[in-house]
């Protein structure tokens, strides 16, 4: 015990050291120099080369042109969420860490861009909004903004920070000392605001309104609680964002900033994190764990007896370098939530920690994490299949891979012909629907386990499509991957295509060009998922992820299962949520339990495959 707490006294003293001083300039960002006893930032001496010859109040105009630290502990005030009272703005540590990330653009000159994932209760929002402010009341002139949140209440309680900032704001430090800085209402435009003696518009709106920001001459823009805008078939926050980005030019000192707390996966917000993560974004990740925050701390009276107590997870905290205070605050505040994927949800250790949403999911977050890991290579290539034609004969003939930097086809893994031992694929086909909104389809493909490998997603087709040609699409690249065993979930088919009697006549004209059609018992064309069958094959992907027995490629196959619920007995999608990638994992899985699935004989009947007992002639 004497090493944990001597371990434990120098990782809190080196989360005291270094000073900080927004006054003076000790510990703020970017590189400064000394001048009258105070470190400024090197660009107001490259602007203002006389500045140590100043009068003070001269001084301090041009320094809070380029050092927006002093700026907010000289200009804005803040009411303190602790105490209630109106404060300057002293930036604490992960306020410092989020202005970091954005001066480091502005500074290099390139337009600021940021995606925020929130934690609770350190200001994110407000450091956002003062720096928009500081640029149009000290760097610009006539530099409009947008301050726009899921709901249009949440835009003006963001715009209630801004007022309290006007009303006081040093006069000395204004360029006209007589008139003090306001708002003032546009007539017949509620949701403008000018600010008459900087010529600048702030804008509030909702994210319910696409043309939020059309018709303004933005040049900053604020997005609050993006995770918890509305999503429909006619409505879409990519729309919303593609609006105002688009007002927005792409420029020195121009500013956009996504920022949310957590709600799920598979969201926009979730796809813009994960893009800005691999670096196919423009904008630059910023997540604050709840441990960076000052306040999350608790004095340990009895160290001993706290060690005992510590879970295997609050052991990884402290193997991470998390001091026994936090760890102590961390261990009582666990006991307010039911479970402890919901205290992660709101006070994440990880970015994939805050977008857990609750405890009733199958794929625990940890095994899940690490099948992601697989998900990291790029396809070897996107785009589509082809062939001589599009159904029948022809459909069959000379099948080839297009690429196209829009396709809905991707490629991880080409079929491995011409080897020793014949590779054995199988696509599986779950059906979507035909229109946008509508669930998708999908295809997937599978290389299945040998002695050497696990089994493994190659290739995946998503998208929406008539149901004829989603058959043929799937018999193109069972054919093109060594003459795959084709399983195509026949549900879908049954239940849309009843009335005007498609199914039967889409699975046997399938059938008849390509013989390794799925047949449950023996006869029936496709895979009939039910609720029997459908716990079976999920059961089987819980399995196999829990032991890490197949290898993903597509990063949306583990947001679904992120997003997977199971209530009273039954497995589903949250709602708004899909499950198609999901469904051809779990069927795929299942299928491949089947010994004789390789070699194309007919399997003894099996009670637990019920329904779903398969045959696949030769090809």
């Amino acid at each position: 015990m004497d090493e944990i707490l001597a371990e434990n006294a120098r990782r809190v003293v080196q989360l005291e050291q270094g000073g900080y001083d927004p006054l003076t300039g000790e510990g703020c960002w970017g590189e400064r120099v000394e001048v009258a006893g105070s470190r400024i930032p090197v660009a107001v001496l490259a602007r203002y080369p006389d500045y140590a010859s100043l009068p003070p109040l001269e001084q301090e105009r041009r320094r809070i042109e380029e050092d927006f630290e002093y700026w907010c502990v000289r200009c804005v005030t803040i009411k303190d969420k602790m105490s209630g009272s109106n404060v300057p703005l002293r930036l604490n540590r992960p306020q410092r860490r989020l202005l970091a990330a954005m001066e480091e653009q502005r500074v290099a000159g390139r337009p600021v861009r940021v995606i925020l994932l929130k934690a609770r209760q350190w200001g994110g929002s407000t450091l956002v909004q003062m720096y928009l402010a500081w640029m149009q009341l000290v760097r610009h002139h006539g530099w409009n903004s947008l301050i726009c949140g899921h709901k249009h209440i949440t835009s003006k309680g963001i715009k209630r920070m801004y007022n309290l900032l006007l009303r006081h704001y040093p006069r000395e430090l204004l360029d006209d000392e007589s008139q003090p800085l306001r708002f003032a209402k546009l007539e017949g435009q509620p949701n403008v605001q000018q600010i008459e003696q900087r010529d600048c518009l702030v804008l509030t709106g909702s994210s319910r309104s696409e043309d939020v920001a059309r018709g303004y001459d933005i040049a900053m823009a604020h997005l609050s609680e993006v995770a918890y805008w509305q999503e429909s078939p006619l409505h879409s926050p990519d729309d919303v964002v593609r609006s105002v980005c688009g007002s927005v030019a792409l420029k020195a000192d121009t500013v956009i900033v996504l920022e949310s707390t957590a709600n799920g996966v598979g969201d926009y917000f979730h796809d813009e994190w994960l893009r800005a993560c691999q670096d196919r974004s423009d904008k630059v990740p910023v997540f604050v764990p709840w441990y960076e925050i000052d306040i999350y701390r608790f004095p340990v009276d009895d160290p001993s007896a706290l060690w005992e107590q510590m879970d295997e997870y609050e052991r990884e905290l402290w193997h991470d370098g998390r001091t026994l205070e936090q760890i102590n605050w961390y261990h009582a505040k666990r006991r307010e939530y039911r479970t402890h994927e919901l205290m992660m949800a709101e006070y994440p250790s990880t970015s994939s920690e805050a977008f857990a949403t609750s405890g009733n999911n199958p794929f625990p977050r940890e095994q899940l994490d690490r099948l992601q890991r697989d998900c990291t290579v790029a396809p070897l290539l996107k785009g589509d299949i082809q062939a001589d034609g599009q159904r029948g004969l022809p459909a069959k003939r000379g099948i080839h891979l297009v690429e196209a930097s829009n396709g809905l086809l991707n490629v991880w893994e080409l079929p491995e012909r011409h080897t020793a031992v014949t590779v054995r694929y199988v696509v599986v086909v779950d059906v979507g629907g035909r229109w946008e909104g509508s669930d998708y389809s999908v295809i997937a493909v599978w290389r299945m386990r040998d002695r050497m490998r696990p089994p493994a997603i190659v290739a995946q087709w998503r998208g929406h499509i008539d149901h004829d040609q989603l058959g043929w699409k799937s018999m193109q690249l069972a054919k093109f991957y060594n003459d795959a065993a084709l399983v195509i979930e026949s549900n879908t088919l049954t239940n849309e295509a009843a009335r005007a009697g498609e199914s039967d006549y889409i699975l046997q004209s399938v059938s008849q060009v390509y013989g390794r059609v799925y047949r449950r018992d023996g006869k029936s064309l496709g895979f009939h998922t039910n609720v029997k069958t459908k716990r079976m094959a999920v059961t089987a992907l819980i399995e196999a992820v829990r032991d890490h027995s197949y290898i993903e490629r597509d990063l949306d196959a583990v947001n679904e299962m992120r997003d997977y619920r199971e209530c009273n007995g039954r497995y589903g999608a949250r709602q708004g949520k899909h499950d198609d990638i999901l469904m051809t994992r779990a069927i795929g899985l299942l299928v491949m339990q089947d010994e004789c699935l390789a070699d194309g004989m007919t399997p003894l009947p099996d009670a637990s495959l019920s329904q779903n007992t398969g045959v696949f002639l030769p090809a």
